[in-house]
């Protein structure tokens, strides 16, 4: 064993030598390596990414310590093809003896294969040229280290660098900096020429970004010289553009020490008329017209042009106006009589193109006869009136091992000419599953089916008999939208048929951040169990747990639960067990099993029930994110639901029957009541380069009251799986510290907590290393196992853990990723097995996702 671990290290140690040597192989004699980049500022060593990226040059990437791109560069080729042909002419016969074996396009197809010039070419393409020390870009991060400074008001800065020789042609380069002391701004003056820009100027001067008081900063300048503009500009300067704005003038003769005055200085407008150009003061312009194009060719067009006046905004088509009038102008915020705004234009195209019967609009402004006004010209393009989708996907599944799914559906556009739209889709799954119930009862390859239809309408506006307008803004963007729904399943789970159908409004805010919100008026939702006979071939592990204290237990000589339910699982005297020992004609020995049984009976009750849910609930969304690519911003989610007051109302009035289980009941089917509510928190931060860390929080509950003593299932919580704790599969987590004792653990309390570090490996390749932590519990509802329950605080001990590392491959749409993930700490084992005794390949949990987890 001694030599085995010797062997190992000097193995190891060799390898270490061998990499060392390596990275300086591709080398002249004269050539160095840049092996690091040291910035001392003032005597401190520094990595703050935004002077590292002033410097030209930089080391080659790392990973772990390591440089594998540069390796990977390393083993290939200068010149493979180069290189082949020198060896084919190296001997005068080997071209004449390939030629007989291969023909001559062969042979010149070899040179450029993988095995002789491919790999090459691969590892150049993925792998990184060695960074090699160029002392005139040296030079030049020194310039631009000294400018990043300047610009921050380190006026009297000084930039130096330091190269250090290291073994083996490598080489350490250190910028030195002295920063000084930063210029204060003492005062800030004006220089106007325009006295409605000088007045305009002052109006909006207290929301300024300088300070007296403050460091200089030119890029604090470049941002308040956009801020002025665009606050002109949304006040009626129509002709004033930033580079009217020029640089401050940065006076320190006469001032303390570090300290500065700075000036504004804006000239008059510019007017260019032929060849010559004048100056004159700028001037406020107000909208006196608005036209509107409904078709982009109608302005080129002389004749068969209609036109119609509807409230100060003048419309024009080809023939008939396809629209009413008042579809339109609710998405047009300039309005005859206005200022000029830069604003109200942008609303108005994003409102136009949020209707999603337009293509992207043009919108124009000329000025009137008079020199004094504007003209703006509203020009759309319609898009098709209708739109076919198809599209098709192969799925995977712990329910199915293969399927085919497909949908299409048909897009209907200004359906009743107010700009409404109409969806209507259906959708399909065939599937395969090796399950030995499904098997047996059907032979062909694909025995699993789901299918169904949706149908949306969607409203440009609030659709509500009162006025909502004072409450709801139309900067908002406003939406209603009616949906219906309903799918069927077979040969899954219980065979379900589901019936929806909702009624919610839309609207949202976007400056500085995204608003959101969402009121569902009324969710319906009819969930209809067609197989409930199959219910122990879904839940087995539930049957396993019933027969093996049936075949213990079993002494009713009327029926023979054990060795029957063995051989067919949908067998009722399963259920006939369960009644005999709830009704206490069978012992089954302890209180414990009683339990046991009576909660697998009553689970099995809940779960092949119908169920009716309507509720209502009011979501808010919060999101900092303003692009696809934002790297740092947080997202706040909240929502809160009820179910079944109006239902409850209903039935009483009704005087409908009650079910067996002594509830309320609406066309024969027990409805649900709960009230639920959600938060989740999500912050992302940029660190270093391509790094980042991102956290989740998320906690949620569902109360039961009335007439439900339990969530219905499909309004509860699971945890585990690709998006939650991914040291566990979606399903097997919880609750509590039991040890996930059904086949799909759900429960109605969650708490769940996720942080992971995000790093570029190289190219559209990342990596990942994450710890997801939290559980679900029962709270408030008729589950009486302790280990299931929740008690306070102390169920924080309760809390899972799970650890693990991830890749992520960007395909710049999607990104497409793989998880290992561990159980670090356990909660449904013994106090002193539960950390760390999961940890291994053997235990570890993969899970496919796409995009990113949260």
């Amino acid at each position: 064993m001694k030599k085995f671990t010797s062997k190992i290290v000097l193995f190891f140690l060799f390898g270490l030598f061998f990499y060392s040597c390596s990275e300086v192989r591709k080398l002249q004699k004269k050539q160095l390596l840049i092996h690091n980049n040291e910035i001392i500022v003032n005597g401190k060593s520094t990595k703050a990414e935004d002077l590292q990226n002033q410097l030209y040059q930089k080391p080659n990437s790392k990973l772990l310590g390591f440089k594998p791109r540069l390796q990977l560069f390393n083993l290939s080729k200068k010149n493979a093809d180069s290189s082949y042909q020198a060896w084919l002419l190296k001997k005068p016969n080997r071209v004449a003896k390939m030629t007989k074996l291969y023909s001559k396009k062969q042979v010149n197809r070899l040179g450029k294969s993988f095995l002789v010039s491919g790999y090459s070419d691969f590892f150049k393409r993925v792998g990184e040229a060695p960074s090699i020390l160029d002392t005139s870009r040296v030079k030049k991060s020194e310039k631009r280290l000294f400018k990043y400074h300047f610009n921050r008001g380190f006026f009297d800065a000084k930039v130096t660098s330091k190269i250090d020789s290291l073994k083996k042609q490598k080489v350490k380069i250190s910028y030195l900096i002295n920063s000084g002391k930063p210029y204060l701004i003492d005062s800030i003056f004006r220089n106007i020429n325009s006295p409605i820009i000088d007045s305009l100027y002052v109006e909006i001067s207290n929301r300024s970004l300088i300070k007296s008081g403050t460091s200089y900063n030119a890029e604090n300048i470049a941002i308040e010289k956009k801020r002025i503009t665009t606050e002109f500009r949304n006040r009626g300067v129509y002709h004033f553009q930033e580079n009217y704005i020029k640089q401050p003038d940065a006076d320190t003769i006469d001032k303390p020490k570090n300290t500065l005055n700075l000036t504004f200085n804006i000239g008059n407008r510019i007017v260019k008329k032929g060849d010559s150009s004048y100056t004159e003061p700028f001037k406020l312009y107000k909208i006196n017209k608005v036209n509107i194009f409904t078709d982009k060719q109608v302005k080129e067009k002389v004749v068969g042009i209609d036109s119609i006046a509807y409230k100060n905004y003048n419309f024009y088509s080809s023939g008939k106006l396809k629209y009413k009038p008042k579809a339109i102008t609710n998405s047009i915020f300039i309005e005859e009589g206005k200022l000029f705004s830069d604003q109200d234009k942008t609303l108005t195209t994003r409102a136009l193109s949020n209707l999603k019967i337009f293509s992207y609009p043009q919108i124009q402004y000329v000025e009137d006869a008079s020199g004094e006004g504007l003209i703006a010209n509203v020009v759309l393009t319609p898009l098709k009136k209708y739109q076919f989708n198809i599209k098709g996907d192969l799925t995977h599944s712990n329910i199915q091992q293969f399927g085919i799914s497909g949908f299409t559906g048909i897009t209907f556009r200004n359906i009743f000419k107010g700009a409404e739209i109409l969806d209507f889709s259906i959708r399909g799954n065939l599937g395969t599953s090796t399950d030995p119930s499904i098997k047996n009862s059907t032979n062909a390859f694909f025995n699993i089916l789901e299918y169904g239809g949706d149908l949306k309408l969607t409203f440009p506006r609030i659709f509500f008999p009162i006025n909502t307008k004072s409450i709801i803004k139309k900067e908002s963007l406003p939406s209603t939208s009616i949906t219906l729904g309903l799918s069927k399943q077979t040969n899954i789970g219980l065979d379900k048929e589901n019936y929806n159908g909702s009624f919610y409004y839309d609207w949202g805010l976007n400056k500085d951040e995204t608003k959101k919100f969402r009121f569902d008026l009324f969710n319906l939702q009819f969930v209809r169990n067609l197989n409930i006979g199959n219910y122990f071939n879904v839940y087995n592990y539930s049957y396993d747990t019933l027969n093996d204290l049936a075949l213990v237990y079993n002494t009713n000589p009327n029926f023979n639960v054990g060795q029957i339910l063995g051989n067919d699982l949908t067998f009722p005297g399963a259920v006939e067990f369960i009644n005999q020992v709830g009704a206490g004609f069978i012992d089954v020995g302890s209180e414990e099993n009683f339990k046991t049984i009576n909660t697998i009976g009553e689970r099995r009750k809940r779960l092949i029930e119908n169920n009716l849910i309507l509720s209502s609930s009011f979501s808010y969304n919060l999101s900092t994110k303003s692009d696809f690519n934002d790297v740092q911003f947080y997202n706040i989610k909240a929502k809160i639901e009820s179910s079944g007051n109006i239902l409850n109302a209903i039935a009483k009035q009704k005087n409908e029957g009650f079910s067996d289980n002594n509830k309320r009941t609406l066309f024969g089917v027990e409805y649900a009541q709960y009230i639920k509510t959600e938060l989740e928190y999500i912050k992302h931060l940029h660190l270093y380069k391509k790094s980042s860390l991102a956290f989740r929080f998320f906690g949620g509950i569902a109360i039961p009251y009335g007439n439900s003593n339990s969530v219905p299932f499909s309004r509860s919580y699971f945890a585990g799986g690709s998006n939650d704790n991914r040291g566990w599969q979606a399903y097997s987590l919880g609750p509590g510290s039991s040890a996930s004792v059904n086949d799909f653990n759900e429960a109605n309390l969650k708490f769940s907590l996720n942080l992971e570090y995000r790093f570029n490996i190289f190219n559209s390749l990342n990596g990942a290393l994450f710890a997801d932590a939290g559980n679900i519990w029962n709270v408030f509802d008729n589950v009486e196992d302790e280990k299931l329950k929740f008690k306070g605080a102390k169920s924080f001990e309760e809390f899972a853990l799970g650890t693990g590392f991830g890749l992520r491959y960007d395909f710049g749409f999607f990104v497409v990723r793989g998880d290992f993930g561990f159980k670090a700490y356990n909660p449904a084992k013994r106090y002193e097995e539960r950390w760390l005794k999961d940890v291994n390949l053997s235990k570890t949990v993969f899970n496919i996702g796409i995009n990113y987890p949260f």
